[in-house]
């Protein structure tokens, strides 16, 4: 057994300087390669959230000029639809006037030609009177005329 212990001994002692040649090796790596390779891998992260945070602002401030543009267009439509319809009041109002003034126009020819058909009426009344008259003077003479003969030429004009 103490060969046993005695190689084990042996065999540390040839390890140490292997072990102490990898430490070396281990500070020496870390020194010069790990340490820029991890700093660098920490800026890349720093940056791409940067990058992801400066992305998701300018995402967040397109969506409200979106947001403002389409209020901006929805209160522009809005004045032309106000206008639109003020536009078409003014017409039917302007309609409705010009109607109102043609049905007076016309409620005054229509009364104007009223009053002439009357007064034509009263006056072929009067004709009719006036020859009325004269016609039953007329039928009253022929009527109670005596007959020349059997066929007179005054009944045959009757």
């Amino acid at each position: 057994m103490p060969s046993l212990v005695h190689q084990i001994g042996e065999l540390f002692l040839r390890a140490v300087p292997v072990a102490f040649i990898v430490l070396i090796f281990y500070f020496i790596l870390r020194a010069l390669f790990f340490k820029p390779i991890l700093g660098v891998m920490a800026e890349r992260e720093a940056r791409t959230l940067g990058a992801q945070k400066a992305a998701e602002a300018a995402q967040s401030a397109a969506a409200e000029k979106i947001r403002q543009y389409e209020e901006a267009l929805r209160q522009a439509k809005a004045k032309v639809y106000a206008e639109q319809e003020a536009e078409r009041k003014k017409l039917l109002d302007e309609r409705a006037a010009i109607l109102k003034e043609a049905r007076a126009k016309a409620s005054t020819e229509v009364g104007k030609a009223k009053e002439r058909v009357t007064g034509e009426l009263d006056a072929a009344k009067r004709e009719i009177e006036v020859s009325a008259a004269q016609l039953a003077a007329e039928i009253a003479k022929r009527a109670l005329q005596v007959p020349p003969g059997p066929i007179s030429p005054a009944r045959e004009a009757l």
